[in-house]
């Protein structure tokens, strides 16, 4: 950490700065650029649950509202603009930055190798035999192959197949092709992945450089551990060495938290310039996912906005404290609460089942009236004519 006096942030405007960054200060309008939004963001985590949009469609339409469901895949499949890998969990990722995932790879690779549930993938010529089989046969997705689980069928075991597919897969081996229903079509990379870019290996300091440069720029600011945990590509003690070789670039600044305490991060050197030109973020009420990237670090989301969120999903039902599937509520630079909201498609109905005021919100009609409207655009981005309240859900606020 460099040793001059850190640059004063007040809590508000670390508020602003974290969403400015992360592309939730503007209103969610105007025209759609796909390939700026994900570069921008850096990554877009994948998800399977669906209770109304899944988490990497929803995260893309908070932030402009003419995103549609059917435009990621064609991002990835048709125009290869993005390659899926593992950033903290699956994402997929701008194909620009193939060249410093290499190290992923790697690292992935290695870590597969130490897990006890791969310990039943094929050997070598099993592996290749798929590949062979993919060579020939184009993108093949888990189902085309046949081989059963071996020993006890516990939660997370997967049939010999599926463990070599997702080792080759972590390895870099195999790239998603595209997704059909959410199932993935894995092909050799180098059918997926541009020729220049799996040519070109940087070194393995430019890629440390590289990934904690660019987490630092899309956070705004951070700790070491902030910026290792952003891609989760690099260590702690790697993150660590590269703040100390960048200590004259870097600047220290102090961030007020929500608790009214403070804690010294590193920020950009263009930070100055952020913070002059930070200004309030649209008043628009909007509904977040709860894999959202300004939601998923639980630890900062509290630190900065003094909302305790959990993912429950996990949860038995019995110990949950709100729901299964429960979504954060942004208004401005404030998060005044949290709802529970499921689709029915084949009914056309978003049904909402909770909804929660955060302490010290008061829940005036104007608020109301933005919440009705986002569920409105919400229900109507995912093809629903309704939005059908349970009376419970209007009770709690009253």
């Amino acid at each position: 950490m460099p040793d001059h006096a850190p640059l004063q942030i007040s809590n508000r405007d670390a508020r602003r700065l974290w969403l400015a960054a992360q592309g939730l200060a503007d209103t969610p309008t105007g025209k759609l650029d796909l390939d700026g939004l994900i570069q921008k963001l850096g990554f877009v985590q994948l998800d399977t649950i669906q209770v109304v949009s899944r988490a990497h469609h929803h995260i893309l339409w908070s932030r402009n509202q003419n995103y549609r469901e059917r435009l990621l895949n064609k991002h990835m499949a048709d125009h290869r603009l993005v390659f899926e890998h593992f950033t903290h969990d699956a994402s997929v990722i701008p194909m620009d930055f193939y060249p410093m995932w290499q190290r992923q790879f790697r690292r992935l690779e290695e870590k597969v190798r130490r897990w006890e549930w791969h310990r039943g993938m094929l050997g070598t010529d099993g592996r290749n035999a798929i590949k062979d089989r993919i060579r020939e046969e184009g993108p093949l997705c888990t189902k085309a192959f046949d081989t059963k689980v071996q020993g006890e069928k516990r939660m997370w075991a997967r049939p010999p197949h599926k463990l070599a597919l997702d080792y080759m897969w972590y390895a870099g081996e195999l790239s998603t092709s595209h997704r059909e229903n959410f199932t993935k079509f894995y092909d050799l990379s180098e059918r997926v992945i541009p020729d220049d870019l799996r040519a070109r290996v940087p070194s393995d300091e430019e890629q440390i450089d590289w990934l904690c440069r660019n987490a630092l720029d899309r956070m705004a600011f951070g700790s070491e551990g902030d910026i290792q945990r952003f891609w989760d590509a690099v260590s702690n003690a790697e993150a660590k060495t590269w703040a100390a070789r960048n200590d004259a670039d870097l600047v220290p600044v102090e961030i007020a938290c929500a608790d009214k305490s403070k804690v010294c991060v590193l920020a950009p050197p263009d930070i100055e310039q952020r913070l002059s030109a930070v200004s309030a973020p649209t008043s628009r009420l909007r509904i977040l996912n709860p894999f959202d990237p300004v939601i998923r670090d639980r630890a900062r989301l509290k630190r900065l906005f003094g909302f305790d969120y959990t993912v429950e999903m996990f949860v038995p039902a019995a110990k949950r404290q709100w729901g299964y599937y429960v979504y954060p509520l942004l208004e401005g630079d404030r998060f005044v609460g949290r709802i529970e909201i499921k689709a029915d498609r084949k009914a056309g109905k978003l049904n909402v089942l909770r909804l929660w005021k955060e302490p010290k919100v008061r829940w005036t009609d104007a608020r109301a009236e933005k919440l009705d409207a986002e569920l409105g655009r919400m229900a109507r981005f995912v093809g629903l004519q309704h939005v059908i309240w349970a009376d419970q859900a209007a009770a709690d606020l009253l």
